[in-house]
């Protein structure tokens, strides 16, 4: 009997102990899924009570799919944030929220609203006025889509708990085409992506369709994105088969209340592996009226339909260079046949190859520069940030600035492939601006490559953005709840880029995480210092490219031998006895050549480069004397990698600090992963400064801790499955 009783006591604790109560605490709330869009009842009571009043009434003009919309989600939002459905009229009453256009309301179209006429379709002006002598608060605009946008930015301003009465915002988008790039595979793998699968589910689609993706709209007509990209660059040419067609047309007919387009990756060589042609040959006819009828195809089925994004003649991808032909060649092709339809072409200028016997950062600028004024009105050149390959930190790209004739489209990531994955908080929001901000003295001081990129510096007829998404089937869309402000703040900037990246973290932390002061404070400050103490840890000083072969994840300097030798770290770096760094002054490579004056005098000479790029641009003995600090430079680069991994560590004290004035699961998602960024950031510097330390042949400096493991058993480390890898 006692057996029987130890045996059945021993399973009863072994299920206890496979249960979550045992030992584990059970966390209910908010998981991330509703991203910025949390519509929780306001907690500051005297804004509630204002706020209830001000909106007793909604009067939404209109019987559209996007008014439809907009009802839907003022229901949503109001009762959640005013803690009571709202009462929804068929004409104005008095403390109303009015919204529609000229069209649908006699009352906006008599209302003095002149500054309606410069907004376009996607504007929207919200104003406190008294429509039929009754004080309201207006959302009117020219098209159902911009009064959408302004639907959302008014929730936004009671999210933030800002002040309703006095309003007088008039809003439009500084760019046009504003799209997020999913290099989503078919089979739903995610090149680069660390959140999941893909969100689409291409085998259940046309006939079912996810609550996500009505969510993922609704995320991104709240932040203005008004165009996707559903699959990889590295396309596959199925995509164009009516079999896929269908499910393509599916998501378009449900993004387009609001107002988003869809855009579809095309593999050039599709007439010869779909079509059953012998060439694909951009001048040849036959392949000219393929792609004609192939459009036209698309756009019977999809009418507002997009266009296409290539990657052509890059990383083994083919293209117009397959024929002899230029990229302005084989994107006209594609041009010709889209223009009709008022669809755009936005061509990759991510190009490099061994045989042009060139450094890669020059090869983008040498490849485009001369095409410019070849390609047809509908075609924008598609670049990345900078010149390599969404580094932790580049300079800009020179092409920003140098085709007066041809609109520069920005590409920037937003998947951390080379920032530590989706356990890193990293947010991106201060590289976006360092880099839209940066001066390409183009046209003389003040030409930024932010006004390259809204068309604005050279009158170009068109622009766009586009972001490499970060999105997967994490219950929380990304990965890392704070990854989430990445996504956010490419929308926003993209919106508009004179909104600074610390006013909009303020924006994200108060919509997805609290109001409180002390944790806003708090999470702003970790959000704004995030990514130059992610730089210092992997990439100071301008390093750069020293990551793990193939996945990119963790350190790699050692890197060599491989297919090409633009591949390799050792490529990047140049460490030797003599010092470290790529020499692209004009005693080197000169690749200093292809910026404007003054910078390609500044960065000419290590004096006078910026220090964060120094050895971007230059070779420097390990003895050089960094100018800012008085150290040299092996000190100066230890220094930094120590000080990146302290301040994770620092960060995630910070963190700590806000346990209890945050949803108890959101604050253990980023605790979980900022315990992994620690241990990575120390294997970071550990690595690095290891292997740098067999060239410089010097000591640490006094006070730092030596490496945990010796740098054999770093080179050691192998990573078969690592995530998101091509």
């Amino acid at each position: 009997m006692q057996k029987i009783l130890r045996t059945l006591a021993f399973l009863l604790l072994s299920i206890l102990a496979c249960s979550p109560a045992f030992g584990q605490k059970i966390f209910d709330g908010e998981d991330g899924y509703r991203l910025w869009l949390k519509y929780d009842v306001l907690s500051d009571r005297q804004s509630l009570k204002t706020y209830r009043k001000q909106l007793r009434s909604i009067y939404v003009a209109g019987d559209s799919a996007t008014t439809t919309v907009i009802r839907d989600e003022l229901s949503h939002a109001l009762s959640g944030l005013l803690g009571k459905q709202p009462k929804f009229v068929e004409t104005i009453g008095k403390h109303a929220l009015v919204v529609g256009t000229p069209t649908s309301s006699a009352d906006i179209r008599d209302a003095d609203l002149p500054e309606l006429k410069g907004l376009g379709k996607e504007g929207f002006v919200i104003k406190s006025l008294k429509l039929s002598g009754k004080p309201v608060t207006l959302i009117a605009a020219n098209t159902d889509v911009g009064a959408l946008y302004g639907t959302f930015h008014l929730l936004r301003l009671i999210q933030t708990e800002q002040p309703l009465s006095e309003l007088a915002v008039t809003e439009k988008p500084k760019i046009d085409v504003r799209v997020l790039n999913h290099w989503d595979d078919m089979d739903r793998h995610v090149e680069r992506g660390f959140a999941g699968e893909s969100i689409w589910d291409w085998h259940k689609l046309p006939d079912y369709t996810y609550q996500r993706y009505y969510d993922y709209a609704r995320a991104n007509a709240s932040i203005g994105i008004n165009g996707t990209v559903l699959n990889n660059v590295n396309a596959n040419a199925i995509t164009l088969t009516p079999h896929y067609l269908d499910k393509v047309e599916a998501l378009a007919d449900l993004f387009r209340p609001y107002g988003i387009k869809v855009y579809l990756s095309i593999k050039f060589s599709s007439p010869q592996l779909i079509g059953g042609l012998k060439t694909s040959d951009p001048l040849d006819p036959t392949v000219q009226q393929w792609w004609k009828d192939k459009v036209e195809e698309i756009y019977t089925r999809i009418p507002d339909f997009g266009g296409f994004l290539v990657k052509a003649n890059s990383e083994g991808q083919p293209g117009p260079g397959d024929f002899g032909r230029t990229h302005a060649e084989g994107a006209n092709l594609l041009a010709d046949a889209l223009a009709p339809h008022g669809g755009v072409v936005m061509w990759r200028a991510f190009v490099y190859a061994n045989e042009k016997n060139e450094e890669r950062s020059k090869q983008a600028y040498s490849e485009f520069k001369p095409l410019d004024g070849k390609f047809h009105d509908n075609v924008l050149i598609q670049v990345k940030n900078g010149p390599i390959d969404f580094q932790p930190r580049e300079p800009f790209s020179p092409l920003f600035g140098a085709t007066p004739k041809t609109p520069m489209m920005m590409e920037f990531q937003i998947t951390m492939e080379y920032l530590g994955f989706s356990t890193h908080l990293v947010y991106l929001g201060t590289m976006y601006e360092e880099a839209l901000q940066s001066d390409t003295y183009a046209k003389g001081k003040g030409s930024t490559v932010a006004k390259v990129v809204d068309g604005s510096l050279f009158n170009n007829h068109i622009s766009g953005i586009a972001g490499v998404s970060n999105i997967g089937t994490d219950r929380n869309w990304t990965g890392h709840i704070i990854l989430q402000s990445n996504w956010y703040v490419f929308g926003r900037l993209a919106w508009d880029h004179e909104l600074t990246a610390a006013n909009i973290a303020d924006e994200w932390v108060r919509m997805t995480l609290s109001n409180d002061e002390k944790v806003v404070s708090s999470v702003k400050d970790m959000m704004m210092r995030s990514r130059e103490i992610t730089v210092n840890y992997m990439t100071p000083l301008g390093l750069h490219h020293i990551m793990g072969v193939g996945h990119h994840y963790g350190p790699g300097p050692w890197v060599k031998d491989l297919g090409r030798e633009d591949w390799t770290s050792v490529y990047y770096h140049k460490a030797d006895k003599d010092g470290i760094g790529f020499d692209r002054s004009p005693t080197g490579v000169n690749s200093v050549e292809q910026y404007f004056s003054p910078l390609k005098e500044e960065y000419a000479k290590p004096e006078t480069t910026p220090e964060e790029l120094l050895l971007w641009f230059h070779h420097l003995p390990w003895d050089y004397t960094v100018k800012s600090t008085g150290r040299d430079l092996w000190d100066e680069l230890v220094q930094r990698y120590y000080q990146g991994a302290a301040d994770v560590t620092q960060m995630h004290t910070q963190w700590r600090s806000l346990k209890g004035e945050l949803d108890p699961l959101q604050y253990h998602q980023v605790d979980m992963a900022l315990t992994i960024q620690e241990k990575e950031a120390r294997w970071w510097r550990d690595a690095c400064v290891s292997y740098f330390q067999t060239f410089s042949q010097r000591p640490l400096p006094k006070g730092f801790e030596k490496p945990e493991k010796t740098l054999k058993e770093y080179m050691d480390m192998r990573f078969p499955y690592a995530p998101g890898q091509g």
